[in-house]
């Protein structure tokens, strides 16, 4: 094994903690006198100075050390200084390149530069200061070379860790985006939970007022379900034909305060003095709601749902627009239903004819845009019903068939709710019951 001659490290005081180190120069020479005068010409600089006075000891020091810069003689026994630096740059192509050559190696010279593409030669003997300048300007070519891969390093590096932040941060975002959307989950069950619990609690007080009046059963959630899409469809928000339409579930509760024999009284046989006190009614139904914050808006439906188009209603005398529209459109729904399944009239009235009272008393009693609009919707909603729909007696029903809409006899007692799937057992009911009341029933089935 080859010896390595001498090996000095001048040790450099860093102020930054991130600098590279010192430049280390390998000085490769067969003459002891050659590195020796190398020495202390690099010394001052405070390089890191290895020697060898091979090639081969040479490339033992190359394979054991990291080095900047390469300083080799042509002339040396063995391996001659333009094989090794030939060798040094396909194994460290890295490592700056210099060769000290006599004047009459031009041959070996072009060889070295050539082969061992060498960054610069000097001719011996050689002059220190171009010495250090050459030296001077190849490290500093590698020492940016170094800081280039070191940032490059040091980018990639950041990248990995910005690339795991990411993923943790994606990670963290979507739990806790599933967090907020089983949060969301459940609070919006429980408000909806809330929300039929309240409506639920709104058809227990119209089915109150109905029984009282001696009304089928229904008649106020169909009253309620027509004002939200009227007030849909003339412009309002969600929010405010919410309470439409629950002032149309509650319109008839001011009743309760009424006696029993005039509320099941038709509106066409009441005196002159019942009428007053039966249209003084919603007054009454907003006073009973006013306990409820969430109602008020509902509560003043209800109060003007009795004022006339040309201002010779109850309780204020409003006229035209001045009258909510909510209560506008109540005052529509309401009468249509009453004039055909009873409360207005002795005897109930198609609907082709309800209508057309809405639109003879349109202008007086009733808003005409209003009135317009529900003549619509009623009509576009009947032909969708006959297009969609097919009306059966109960001979003509078969297992499977659904209901397009609440089974009633003639007095209004419901029988199957709309959307009921009907079986045998429920056919067979519905044949027993025709044939017992001798009454035809008629049922209304959707088509698939």
């Amino acid at each position: 094994m080859s010896a390595i001659h001498s090996q000095e490290i001048q040790t450099v005081q860093q102020a930054d903690p991130f600098a590279l180190p010192p430049p280390s120069i390998l000085l490769v020479d067969d003459e002891q006198s050659i590195l020796s005068a190398l020495k202390r010409s690099f010394r001052p600089q405070g390089y890191q100075l290895l020697t060898a006075t091979s090639a081969e000891a040479a490339l033992e020091v190359m394979a054991s050390a990291d080095v900047d810069l390469v300083i080799s003689d042509m002339r040396m026994p063995g391996m001659s200084g333009a094989q090794f630096l030939a060798q040094v740059r396909r194994q460290w192509p890295a490592t700056m390149r210099i060769l000290l050559t006599g004047y009459s190696e031009i041959g070996s010279t072009i060889s070295a530069i050539n082969d061992g593409g060498i960054h610069h030669y000097l001719a011996k003997p050689w002059d220190d200061r171009e010495l250090l300048m050459i030296v001077a300007h190849a490290l500093e070519e590698q020492q940016l070379r170094k800081q280039k891969m070191a940032l490059e390093r040091k980018v990639h590096e950041q990248n990995l860790q910005l690339a795991d932040f990411n993923r943790q941060l994606e990670r963290q975002v979507q739990a806790r985006t599933e967090e907020l959307r089983q949060t969301v989950m459940f609070l919006e069950s429980a408000q909806e939970e809330e929300h039929k619990s309240f409506l639920s609690m709104l058809h227990v007080f119209s089915d109150i007022s109905e029984l009282r009046a001696g009304l089928a059963s229904g008649q106020s959630a169909r009253v309620a379900r027509w004002c939200e899409q009227l007030a849909l469809r003339m412009g309002m928000t969600a929010h405010h034909a919410r309470d439409t339409m629950m002032a149309g579930m509650l319109h008839g509760i001011g009743k309760l305060g009424l006696s029993e024999d005039l509320v099941r009284k038709p509106i066409e046989k009441m005196s002159s003095e019942e009428l007053q006190r039966f249209l003084w009614h919603p007054v009454k139904g907003q006073m009973l709601l006013t306990p409820i914050p969430s109602l008020a808006e509902t509560g003043e439906i209800i109060r003007h749902q009795h004022e006339r188009h040309d201002g010779r209603g109850v309780p204020e005398s409003l006229s035209g627009d001045a009258i909510p529209l909510g209560s506008r459109i109540l005052a529509v729904v309401r009468d249509f239903e009453g004039l055909c399944n009873g409360g207005i009239t002795s005897q109930n009235t198609t609907p082709e004819k309800a209508l057309a009272m809405l639109r003879t008393h349109a202008g007086h009693r009733y808003d005409p845009l209003v009135v317009e609009a529900f003549v619509t919707m009623i009509e576009e909603q009947r032909l969708l019903l006959e297009q969609q729909t097919r009306l059966l007696a109960p001979q003509e029903l078969r297992v499977g068939m659904k209901l397009a809409e609440d089974l009633r006899t003639r007095s209004g007692v419901l029988l199957l709710n709309k959307e009921h799937v009907l079986d045998e057992a429920i056919l067979a009911r519905l044949r027993r019951f025709e044939q017992i009341e001798e009454m035809p029933l008629k049922a209304r089935i959707l088509l698939h």
